[in-house]
């Protein structure tokens, strides 16, 4: 045994070794082989998968280029840029497709699931809402011209102009209980990614053009990013995330597919079925029982671009209608005028009247086209204060009083909107009840106690928002 011990000491003592880095050359040497072993055994099954394991490399029956690459899992993709998730196609593939190109509601006449669930949803709108559909498509006379004109211009197949009535039913004003809004019923954070304004003043997805445009730009991108138009209508639903998961989790290449599978909910399931349906009653709608449909007429409007705020019943003075009309060519508009935080804005007014509109308008005086109240700061009082007791968030009463300073003193004069001609919209709603929800029942006692005082304002009108030497009573 001595001798044994003395043979490995010598051992030791020939190479330069102490036991520490011994044991470390043999670690090194077992991970390395581990490694080799793992290489060895993924260049084995090269031939069977591509780089994405989760789809066969080669097209499945039904497949789409997109769907056989595999798709991006949605926890490891953030889907705030969808453009940088498209997965190059395995053969030539167009970016879009003209209008002539495809029919998106005749495009199912051989897919008898796709059938049958279109005849279920024919039978749902000329049978059990017979009345509200007709009323759909009455008011859809108003829209489908310009969102055709558009969606054709953005090289998509004008069919999809026909989704806002299974949507909204062309109803700018429609205002859903997840929050979404306008004929094309955006989400807010997705409007805003494709360039839609929310603030206090307007709300442009009820703008019939601006939110097409959106709608557009969105759908190409889930067009290119699904390379189905079913699909791309699916997401639009559901949301570009479901919709990847659901392909990962099925497999499928194909809507219909998806249809048979658990993997989305049964509205998704419904959703382009509906629309077929409703294309196609729109489409020949005597066809289907819908004779002599009272259309709206088609909407024509002039822009004159404004310098200054200006009240929505001086537009409609100097353009001979009522304020109503203005309202109806402008449903972005929240509030009594127009949106006092920018430095022009573009008003639609009725066709012909824009000269008629300018020659009047120069005969008021600056001081007399828009209208707004004055408060005067109490002891105590702060931003925060006048906010609660107004509902006009903190933000607003800056931009209305031009400045970036977050305190007032006593017997300051700030300028509110003018409380005969404001009122809280749904949204302004939604979020005080929000904001209540929030207190205790302590502060919700002390909050109504101190909502009973009524603010002293004074009526005056303004020149212009950013000086205050312009204001003038009356």
């Amino acid at each position: 045994m001595q001798e044994i011990h003395s043979k490995s000491r010598n051992i030791q003592r020939n190479y330069g070794l102490d036991k520490k880095v011994f044991f470390y050359k043999i670690f090194i040497m077992r991970k390395l082989q581990v490694t080799v072993l793992l290489l060895v055994l993924t260049l084995s099954l090269s031939p069977f998968y591509g780089l994405n394991p989760a789809f066969p490399e080669e097209l499945q029956p039904g497949d789409t280029p997109h769907e056989a690459q595999g798709t991006p899992q949605p926890d490891q993709t953030p889907l705030s840029d969808i453009k940088t998730h498209t997965p190059a196609p395995q053969k030539e593939e167009p970016t879009h497709l003209e209008p002539q190109d495809e029919s998106l509601i005749t495009a199912h006449a051989t897919n008898p699931a796709a059938l049958k669930a279109i005849e279920r949803n024919i039978v749902l709108f000329t049978e059990r809402i017979r009345e509200r559909f007709t009323t759909y498509l009455q008011r859809s006379g108003k829209y489908l011209d310009l969102m055709r004109d558009i969606l054709r211009s953005k090289k998509i197949p004008e069919d999809i102009a026909f989704l806002p009535l299974i949507e909204s039913g062309f109803n700018p004003n429609a205002y859903s209980v997840a929050r979404a809004v306008g004929p094309w019923q955006f989400i807010a954070d997705t409007a805003k990614r494709y360039g839609l304004k929310i603030d206090w003043w307007k709300d442009e997805r009820k703008d019939p053009v601006k939110s097409t445009e959106a709608a557009a730009d969105y759908l190409k991108d889930l067009y290119k990013m699904f390379g189905s138009w079913n699909l791309a209508m699916a997401a639009y639903n559901a949301g570009e995330g479901k919709i990847l998961k659901a392909l990962n989790r099925s497999q499928s290449g194909d809507y219909w597919e998806l249809v048979a599978t658990e993997h989305i909910r049964d509205e998704t399931k419904e959703y382009v079925p509906r629309f077929i349906a409703a294309g196609l009653i729109a489409t020949s709608p005597g066809e289907y029982g819908f004779d002599d449909l009272a259309y709206h007429a088609p909407l024509e409007f002039d822009e004159v671009v404004l310098d200054s705020p200006v009240d929505l019943e001086v537009a409609a003075r100097c353009s001979g209608t009522s304020v109503r009309v203005i309202r109806d060519l402008n449903p972005e508009l929240r509030r009594w005028c127009t949106p006092a935080n920018a430095r022009t804005y573009t008003l639609r007014i009725p066709a012909g009247k824009s000269e008629t509109f300018f020659v009047n308008l120069s005969m008021i005086p600056r001081q007399n086209r828009f209208s707004i109240d004055t408060y005067t700061v109490k002891k105590k009082d702060t931003l925060k204060k006048i906010s609660g007791r107004t509902g006009i968030p903190i933000s607003v009463i800056l931009e209305l009083n031009n400045s970036g300073v977050r305190s007032v003193k006593q017997g300051e004069v700030l300028y509110l909107p003018p409380r005969e001609k404001f009122s809280l919209d749904r949204d302004d709603r939604v979020l005080l009840k929000k904001a209540s929800c929030k207190l205790t029942t302590k502060e919700r006692s002390s909050f109504k106690k101190k909502s009973k005082g009524k603010i002293q304002r004074k009526h005056v009108i303004v020149a212009s928002v950013g000086k205050k030497g312009a204001y003038l009573h009356d």
